[in-house]
């Protein structure tokens, strides 16, 4: 009886220890769908939640019968440190997911990928570009043309290598990849100097370039998704982002991305984000 009485203790004090670890090891209840965004980075997101991100936290808040709040601050660098990973002696975090993220950006835990996009020449009509349809098109142009064009462009990006590559350089007009005005936006190189004619053409990342040439309405401007080539790589999958050791928040945003994928798709066609498959990505073989 002494032995049962030892062994029933045992399972009982095992049993509350496998407990108080199960309490320990759970997350938290959400209050709130608590996104970390850039106040200033249409298409993506804005203070006024205008943003693509925006909108898919909002189906994903619904969904999870929580309301959205956003802690804002500049994406340019140590975004992740200064949202995702920010946290004052005995204070929470601020913010629980970035909405768009790299797939296989190594700051965060990174969710399976959600779209992919590509970089996008965007050209106004009347430059010698009207039959452009693809990048080998464009290539195709007499070079006379492609000479006198002038290519916005940011710099460091896929795009400066790929004039390069094709001896365009001199054609290219660099713009500041990071600026420290904080009423500055990526899409400025569009809605404002392509628009008005300062420059002939830009090759923006493919949601800057959707969205802005949709948002200009004269002239009207096309947009033409380019094709990753050896060398260039102009495709990328974008997913979200949450804090490393955040499994199981992690899995229930995968699974979000899994079941709202119709009303993912249908936002990012509503704002002209020019969504491809694998055939843009470089063919190893």
């Amino acid at each position: 009886m002494k032995h049962l009485r030892v062994a029933a203790l045992l399972a009982a004090l095992f049993t509350a220890g496998a407990a108080s670890a199960q309490n320990a090891d759970a997350p938290p209840k959400r209050e709130a769908l608590r996104v970390c965004q850039d106040p200033n980075n249409l298409p993506f997101s804005n203070t006024n939640a205008e943003g693509i991100e925006n909108k898919i936290a909002e189906v994903f808040g619904k969904a999870l019968g929580l309301p959205v709040t956003y802690y804002s601050f500049p994406n340019r660098l140590a975004f992740i440190r200064n949202t995702l990973r920010f946290k004052l002696p005995g204070q929470d975090y601020p913010c629980d997911i970035v909405m768009g993220v790299p797939a296989g950006f190594d700051q965060v835990s990174v969710t399976k990928p959600y779209y992919r996009s590509t970089y996008a020449l965007v050209y106004a009509p009347g430059k010698g570009l009207d039959h452009v349809k693809t990048g080998e098109d464009f290539l195709k142009t007499d070079r006379a043309v492609l000479g006198k064009l002038r290519i916005g462009l940011y710099d460091r990006s896929p795009a400066s290598a790929w004039l390069a590559k094709h001896g365009l350089v001199d054609s290219g007009v660099p713009y500041q990849i990071m600026n420290a005005d904080p009423a500055q936006y990526p899409g400025e190189i569009i809605e404002k100097d392509l628009a008005v004619g300062k420059i002939d053409a830009a090759v923006v990342w493919g949601p800057i370039a959707g969205f802005f040439a949709k948002r200009v309405k004269s002239p009207v401007l096309t947009v033409v998704p380019l094709r990753s080539e050896p060398g260039i790589k102009f495709d990328f999958e974008m997913a979200m982002g949450v804090r490393y050791g955040e499994r199981e928040w992690k899995q229930q945003i995968e699974g979000l991305i899994e079941s709202k994928r119709p009303e993912i798709m249908a936002i990012l066609k509503d704002f002209g984000v020019p969504v491809v498959d694998e055939s843009f990505a470089i063919k190893t073989r």
